[in-house]
C-alpha cells in the first residue's frame, strides 16, 4: 500500500530563512489536504540560531530530528552577526556536516525559466527561453572535504592547503544518478572538468566515460569549467544535464540561477542516502530579512522536489510548478521579479496565493 503519511524535519534557519520556509509548510498544508496526505513537521535549529542557543551549529539534537524524519526541508543559514566566529563553527558548516551525517552525495539543482519571467533575466529573450538545465553537483567529496586542509606554517610563513580528492566509486555514483535524471529528460549529459590541468578530473573523465557505456541511450560530452562557464552564459540551452564536482557544481549552478532572472526561483535536492535535503540555493539575505520581501518560490519549490525524489509523488511536484506558474501569470511579483505593470505582492501573499491556486487548481 502507498505511504500516505510523512515526517519532515523543518529547519528554518537564519536571514530569510523563517519566512521563506513558512511559506512552503503553507503550500505543502495545501497539497496535504488536496492529495490525502498526512505531514508532520518536526522543527529544529541550525546554523546562526543553533549557535545562539546551542554554541555550535549542528547540535545533537538536530542531528536526531532529522535522523528519525522522512526528509529535510532547510532554509538557509548565516550572517554577519556570526562572522567573526572561528571557521570550525561557522554557520555553514552546519551545512556539510548534514550532507555528511545524511550520505547526500547529489544535489539536483534545476534551473529552469518560465516564459513569465522571461523579463526578469538580463540575458536576452532569444537566448534564454526556454532553458531548463538540470545541474549535478557531486556534494559530499571533493575540494570542501579532501585532507590534507587548513592553514599551516611552513618556514617563516602561513600557508593554505585544501585538497582535491575524489576515489572512482564517488565519480561513478553521482554520474550513475546523473545518466538516469537525463534518462527522464532530453538524454544529454555534459560532463564538466578541468582535466587539462587538475588529476583528480583526469581520473573523474575516466570514470564518467566508463559509467555511460551502461547508458548508451544517454549522450555524453566532456568540457573543461572555464569553457563551461562561458557557454552557458553565450547559449544556455545546449545543455541538459550537467554533472560535475562540488566546487565546479557550486558556481556554475549560480550562474545558471541568474539565467532564470533571480536566485529567488531555483530549488534544490540533495539525494543519494536514506533521507533527501531540500532548500532554496540562495543565502539568508540577512539584508532583506524580516521585511517580508524575500522571495519563497525556490524553496516552495524545493518542497515539490521532495514530494518527487523523497516520497515517489511527481504528481504533487507538478501540482506545485502548476500553482506558481498560474500566479506568475496573473501578474503576481516579490520585489526581486518585478517589473513595470505587474502586481507587487510580500512574501507572506506570494505564499498566499500558491496555496490558493493549488486548493482551486
Amino acid at each position: 500500500m502507498e505511504k500516505r503519511e510523512f515526517t519532515i524535519a523543518v529547519l528554518p534557519g537564519d536571514g530569510i530563512g523563517p519566512e521563506i520556509v513558512k511559506q512552503a509548510v503553507k503550500v505543502m498544508d495545501a497539497v496535504s489536504e488536496k492529495f490525502g496526505i498526512k505531514l508532520n513537521y518536526k522543527y529544529a535549529l541550525i546554523g546562526g540560531a543553533a549557535i545562539d542557543e546551542f554554541g555550535v551549529p549542528f547540535p545533537d539534537e538536530t542531528k536526531e530530528v532529522i535522523l528519525s524524519s522522512d526528509a529535510v526541508l532547510l532554509g538557509a543559514v548565516g550572517g554577519p552577526k556570526w562572522d567573526n566566529l572561528p571557521f570550525e563553527i561557522r554557520p555553514e558548516r552546519a551545512l556539510l556536516g548534514m550532507r555528511k551525517l545524511l550520505n547526500a552525495f547529489a544535489n539536483l539543482r534545476p534551473a529552469k525559466l518560465y516564459d513569465e519571467l522571461l523579463d526578469s533575466s538580463t540575458l536576452k529573450p532569444e537566448v534564454v527561453k526556454g532553458v531548463d538545465i538540470m545541474v549535478v553537483r557531486e556534494l559530499t567529496s571533493g575540494i570542501y572535504f579532501g585532507i590534507p586542509r587548513g592553514i599551516f606554517v611552513d618556514g617563516d610563513e602561513r600557508v593554505g592547503i585544501n585538497t582535491l580528492r575524489y576515489y572512482e566509486h564517488e565519480v561513478e555514483r553521482i554520474a550513475r544518478v546523473a545518466f538516469e535524471v537525463a534518462r527522464k529528460r532530453n538524454k544529454r549529459v555534459t560532463s564538466v572538468d578541468k582535466a587539462n590541468v587538475l588529476e583528480a578530473t583526469v581520473l573523474w573523465r575516466e570514470v564518467v566515460e566508463k559509467v555511460h557505456e551502461e547508458y548508451q541511450d544517454v549522450e555524453l560530452n566532456h568540457m573543461y569549467v572555464d569553457n563551461a562557464a562561458m557557454q552557458i552564459i553565450r547559449w544556455p540551452k545546449q545543455f541538459d544535464v550537467i554533472v560535475t564536482t562540488n566546487i565546479f557544481g557550486d558556481i556554475l549552478s549560480d550562474a545558471c540561477a541568474m539565467l532564470t532572472g533571480s536566485l529567488g526561483m531555483l530549488p534544490s535536492a540533495s539525494i543519494g542516502g536514506k533521507i533527501g535535503l531540500y532548500e532554496p540555493i540562495h543565502g539568508s539575505a540577512p539584508d532583506i530579512a524580516g521585511q517580508n520581501i524575500a522571495n519563497p518560490i525556490a524553496t516552495i519549490n524545493s518542497a515539490g522536489m521532495m514530494f518527487t525524489y523523497s516520497f515517489n509523488m511527481p504528481e504533487v511536484e507538478e501540482a506545485i510548478d502548476k500553482a506558481v506558474r498560474s500566479v506568475l501569470a496573473k501578474g503576481y511579483r516579490t520585489k526581486d521579479i518585478y517589473s513595470e505593470g505587474c502586481k507587487l505582492v510580500s512574501t507572506e501573499e506570494m505564499g498566499d496565493l500558491i496555496a490558493e491556486e493549488i486548493r482551486i487548481g
